[in-house]
């Protein structure tokens, strides 16, 4: 009999593109698989979309209260019955065969602690749009690897390309409820150094919908994120640093407390003093962020602290125009009633680097 894998998707008023994400949960080829919704409090009509979907077979559970999307995750796994788990975001989209084409080469493996990772790309409103940059994590690597990787090239794989066992995800432990921000960052952290190795298939793909500015990753001027940034990154450092403390580990670790020391400097001494402290443990000591061009004149004219406000508050106003107008396209676009909305069979590739 084939492996049971559970799509676990946790909801905070996703109304607008919940039916879609779950359209592509549900036509999924990979014959045996559970899909369990849990709605965390929303406020909006998410709960009653979820619910439309449970005479298909989807399993819609709902918090009274808003708890956390790191407490509804850890709710869908203790109720998931899957040999393996995915895990997908409520606006998210899967191709049709993402899980087929994982399962296709886990089912070859040796060991259950072995992880599996896919190609990803982003879109809007528009998934016939979608874009792709692969990054230096599109490979076969080795946990400490990938981490290392990660930090020194500030890139990242997004949350739904994994497939992860039951025993890998339980020897991770569960989501952490206390942070804000980063939350899959930290766990990831946890599965792929509790892996023995990752094996990355370039056919699967998903589809990350980059839409809010108020979405988790989203850090803007919020003291309880970023408090929670930094406590997120300290729990990462140290678990890498306990696998492994050579000078790249310590370097690695530098690099990526300084691409995040902007978010502290200078408006939190506090978070500044305490990255401070970290850095020295590595041998290191955090620079004041460097301004480009289009933000240093502010800056020497008017202050750091405003210069850093210019430099987050306008490229969100970038953003916002795009997604207004990709969105006013997007609607002008004629709508299906029965077929669910799809990206295109394959990503377009756009440069390189990384996300």
């Amino acid at each position: 009999m084939k492996s049971l894998v559970s799509i676990l998707i946790p909801a905070y008023n996703a109304e607008a593109f919940l039916g879609q994400t779950l359209e592509s949960a549900l036509a999924q080829t990979w014959p045996r698989k559970e899909i369990i919704v849990v709605d965390d409090g929303s406020n909006d009509g998410t709960l009653a979309v979820a619910q439309e979907f449970a005479r298909r077979g989807v399993r819609v559970v709902s918090n009274k209260s808003r708890l956390s999307a790191s407490a509804a995750r850890n709710k869908a796994f203790s109720l998931c019955q899957g040999d393996y788990i995915q895990w997908l975001d409520a606006d998210d989209l899967l191709a049709p065969d993402k899980i087929e084409k994982q399962m296709a080469l886990l089912e070859t493996l040796p060991s259950k602690r072995l992880l599996v990772s896919s190609a990803w790309g982003s879109f809007m409103y528009r998934p016939s749009k979608v874009r792709c940059v692969p990054s230096p994590l599109w490979c076969d690597i080795s946990p400490l690897e990938f981490v290392l990787r990660k930090w020194e090239n500030n890139v990242y794989m997004q949350t739904a390309t994994w497939l992860v066992s039951r025993e890998l995800s339980e020897a991770a432990g569960p989501w952490n409820t206390t942070l804000l921000g980063d939350d899959d960052g930290e766990y990831f952290c946890r599965v792929v150094l509790a892996s023995e190795g990752i094996r990355f298939v370039p056919e699967a793909k998903v589809y990350y919908r980059v839409l809010s500015a108020n979405s988790l990753s989203y850090l803007g001027f919020s003291n309880k994120k970023i408090e929670a940034q930094l406590r997120g990154m300290c729990l990462q450092i140290g678990i890498v640093r306990s696998h492994s403390d050579t000078d790249r580990v310590r370097k690695a670790c530098l690099h990526y407390l300084q691409s995040w020391f902007y978010f502290f400097y200078p408006n939190r001494p506090d978070l500044v003093e305490k990255a401070q402290e970290l850095a020295s443990t590595l041998g290191g000591r955090l620079t004041p962020p460097q301004f480009s061009w289009k933000y240093s004149w502010i800056s020497a004219l008017f202050g750091v602290t405003l210069a850093k406000r210019a430099s987050i508050t306008l490229p969100r106003m970038k953003a916002f125009c795009l997604r207004s107008w990709d969105k006013a396209v997007f609607n002008l676009q004629p709508k299906s009633t029965t077929a669910p909305l799809t990206p295109p069979g394959h990503l377009e590739t756009s440069g390189g680097g990384g996300s």
